[in-house]
């Protein structure tokens, strides 16, 4: 077997991924592995972006948000003949073990060379918390904490002025850091892309909430769901007759100092990744399920469907609105 392995990090860049890039390199220098350092994702393969990481300044790094070896997302990934220059740089290289940290395209893209004889681990790392099996993502933590932070400031002017904010936060296809951050702020009322409201239902429910004698109101929606953020705040106000305001929270979601959960979080994938790699294992995606670091197949990971809430949304809607 092979003592090179490589370490990557691909796709949306989520806060916790340094603390994985760093315990990887140094729990596989604690094994005896010589680990590589890929930047860029799956095209600093192609591009021979490779670096041994002791030429790396890896210590200290974890409480850096981003990813300090860089990340992409690259779609041409998709095409065997790209697969095929991949496993062949690699093997030039001589890595023959691959650590992969990202959502589910990083996860399709590990597969892909798992497949074609490259030993894969992968991490799941992602502000979205979209990956099957696992309760918590690398960088779900710190997102949720800064969208729960940036409502609580809103809800200080918004009480103030008696106004109704429109805010929408990121999760791509999955509702949880819209579900999550309203459970933990109170948001009065939740659109998610399995609970979508009108204009006019959204402009009736404004209006109980204030005739409840609430000083405030505010609207979180998940991403992708409005063609209009501006509009649709602006279409309430005209409704209600109530001040309203729009926040895209946007990619301040991605950034700032990794939370301590999220650095343990990746801390403890990253050391069982490695065990893993040193009993010569591939194919196997780690997860955190049910208090416990756990290992599924890449295969089962990508082939299921991000897990649905709906019941728990309508819930927290109706509690919210008391």
């Amino acid at each position: 077997m092979s003592k090179k392995i490589g370490i990557l990090t691909s796709g949306g860049d989520a806060p916790g991924m340094n603390s994985a890039i760093s315990f990887l390199t140094k729990s596989a220098l604690s094994l005896g592995f010589e680990p590589y350092l890929i930047f860029d994702g799956y095209s600093g393969i192609i591009a021979r972006k490779i670096l041994p990481a002791k030429n790396f300044p890896y210590n200290g790094i974890s409480s850096f948000g981003g990813t300090a070896i860089g990340s992409s997302r690259f779609p041409e990934f998709k095409k065997e003949e790209v697969q095929n220059k991949a496993v062949e740089i690699l093997s030039e290289i001589g890595i023959s073990s691959l650590v992969v940290v990202g959502g589910d395209g990083t996860y399709n893209g590990g597969y892909k060379l798992h497949l074609k004889g490259i030993k894969v681990i992968a991490l799941p790392g992602t502000i979205d918390n979209d990956i099957q099996f696992t309760d918590y993502t690398i960088g779900f933590d710190t997102a949720l904490n800064t969208i729960v932070e940036t409502i609580d400031k809103l809800r200080d002017t918004a009480n103030s002025h008696r106004r109704c904010f429109v805010v929408e936060v990121m999760g791509r296809h999955c509702q949880d850091l819209a579900l999550y951050s309203a459970m933990a702020t109170g948001s009065e009322i939740l659109i998610t892309n399995t609970n979508i409201l009108s204009p006019e239902e959204v402009s009736q429910k404004v209006l109980e909430q204030f005739a409840k004698g609430k000083p405030s109101v505010i609207v979180t929606i998940t991403e992708n769901i409005l063609p209009n953020l501006k509009e649709f705040a602006a279409k309430i106000e005209e409704l209600t007759k109530i001040s309203t305001r729009s926040l895209e929270v946007g990619h301040t979601q991605r950034g700032g100092r990794p939370s301590a959960f999220d650095r343990i979080l990746a801390a403890k994938m990253a050391m069982k990744a490695m065990e893993l790699i040193n009993q010569d294992k591939s194919g196997l995606a780690i997860s955190y399920l049910d208090g416990k670091i756990q290992t599924f197949d890449i295969a089962k990971v990508v082939s299921n469907p991000v897990r649905k809430t709906n019941d728990l949304v309508l819930e927290i809607n109706k509690i919210n609105q008391n």
